[in-house]
């Protein structure tokens, strides 16, 4: 039992946040430091972790509606600091470089117990579940990422056709245009097909991305009813933070790995192959194990506490939030991870 409450590290980062708030100064930028210094460090630090549960132990996880709760905690938490800091970035005065600090702290939070656990949630049978995923999504505009993820990301995951891949040699700041650009209209596409597949028209009740447009005006036509131009200022901010982490992940999570074409003209299926995996223990619990992202791909609709380690998965040297930080270096990122990458799955040379 004790073990399994190992997932409320994830909870470090909103109260790093919550650090960057009450210290001010240039303890703003203590929440970017802790996410990208501190628990790289303690990445470095900590063992590997490659057991997998099994049997009545993994009967009994799979079960456990404790690990459920622990995902649902990140609801309250998300909105009870963005409304806070809404209310104090308007009432108190501020220096420039303070409000940058707390809008990349909000935003990281965002991302990480925001649109992480909104993937999560989004994978689950339960309607509530995945309402609340939606929900989650909502701060950081990118409640499109429900359908394109769900219909798009995981039929075409590891292929050219999918936005969410990044190819070989591709740097993290080109992919971050193409992959949020390309994602919204892929969201759009889908979004039409469904409706035609239901004989339903654009001004559906069903169509759930005119849903989000209409939700996430609402949020900020709220936030500036309260909070007026310079809170919509940090909800915009902080919500593009929010999703340039979720594409960093995304870019660090695919790069380079592909899948071949059948005779048939169709890709073969997507295995354990096509993900990169990782199982440094810090990464795993903050991430609520994101990072076991092979076997998440083999089977979606596992949940994230059961998700197992494959052997032949391709490993990354370090875990994910150490890989991001490398990934804003591209020459660094292509010399360590271009060698890594399955010949078969590289380019072929003219």
């Amino acid at each position: 039992m004790l073990k399994d409450l190992k997932y409320l590290a994830a909870m470090t980062l909103p109260i790093s946040a919550v650090i960057s708030i009450y210290f001010k100064g240039y303890f703003s930028y203590f929440t970017p430091f802790y996410a990208f210094v501190l628990i790289p460090i303690l990445e470095l630090l900590l063992p590997h972790d490659p057991s997998n549960y099994e049997g009545e132990e993994r009967e009994e996880k799979k079960k456990s509606k404790l690990f459920d709760w622990m995902l649902y905690l990140n609801a309250p938490v998300i909105f009870g600091l963005l409304a806070f800091l809404l209310w104090d970035i308007t009432t108190t005065s501020y220096a420039t470089y303070e409000l940058v600090g707390l809008i990349l702290s909000m935003g990281i939070v965002l991302g990480t117990n925001g649109i992480n656990v909104a993937h999560e949630l989004g994978h689950r049978q339960k309607t509530n579940e995945r309402h609340l995923g939606k929900l989650l999504l909502l701060p950081s505009f990118y409640m499109h990422f429900y359908i394109e993820h769900n219909f798009g990301h995981h039929a075409q995951a590891a292929t050219k056709e999918d936005p969410a891949t990044a190819q070989y040699n591709q740097t993290v700041y080109s992919f971050w245009f193409t992959s949020v650009i390309r994602q919204y209209f892929s969201a759009w596409k889908l979004q039409s097909k469904l409706l035609k597949s239901h004989k339903q028209t654009f001004l559906s009740i069903k169509n759930d991305m005119l849903w989000y447009t209409v939700f996430q005006i609402t949020y900020l036509v709220i936030v500036f009813f309260f909070f007026g131009k310079l809170g919509v200022l940090f909800a915009v901010t902080s919500g593009i933070v929010g999703f340039l982490m979720l594409e960093t992940v995304n870019y660090i999570e695919h790069y380079g790995l592909m899948r071949n074409k059948l005779p048939s003209g169709r890709y073969e299926r997507v295995r354990e192959i096509h993900s990169w995996n990782s199982n440094h223990v810090m990464g795993r619990i903050v991430l609520y194990e994101l990072t076991r992202h092979s076997d998440h791909h083999y089977k979606s609709s596992k949940k994230y506490q059961i998700l197992d380690y494959h052997d032949i998965s391709p490993q990354m040297p370090f875990g994910y939030p150490t890989s991001m930080v490398m990934s804003f270096l591209p020459p660094l990122w292509f010399k360590i991870m271009n060698p890594r990458i399955p010949e078969g799955m590289k380019p072929v040379k003219a």
